[in-house]
């Protein structure tokens, strides 16, 4: 049985977690042909529970294996579809980012990818304050 329609409901993934979630639009074949399934993802985007800490001007970062991931041919950035994560996350406030790391941020930037090691440092320091 054929179970394709000319609607489809649009997801993203998460930058944040990798968790397919709804956006809430319909996208239609303008030819009204069977060609698609009941869900079909389009994107990246925040999920939202990771849109909400970051309108509360929360960075995420996320751990990622270096050695597993992937730059592309000619750029020194990791695209999220390349990176290799190993499951930790850690939410820091924009400003803290930037003092801690020393490094300006992008308003629109949501998250960044760490080397293992990144997060368990922050935590020591966390730890040896409280």
């Amino acid at each position: 049985m054929d179970d394709k329609s000319y609607v489809s409901l649009e997801q993203h993934l998460c930058l944040v977690c990798g968790r397919l979630f709804d956006t809430g639009h319909v996208l239609m074949d303008k030819r009204f042909r069977a060609s698609m399934e009941r869900h079909t993802t389009t994107g990246w985007g925040l999920c939202p529970e990771h849109q909400k800490l970051f309108d509360e001007g929360f960075v995420a970062l996320i751990e990622c294996d270096p050695a597993r991931s992937g730059v592309s041919a000619g750029s020194t950035r990791l695209q999220p579809e390349r990176a290799y994560r190993t499951g930790r996350l850690a939410h820091l406030r924009r400003e803290v980012f930037t003092r801690v790391f020393n490094v300006a941020i992008g308003d629109g930037q949501a998250c960044v990818f760490v080397e293992p090691g990144v997060i368990a440092r922050l935590e020591a320091m966390v730890s040896a304050q409280g």
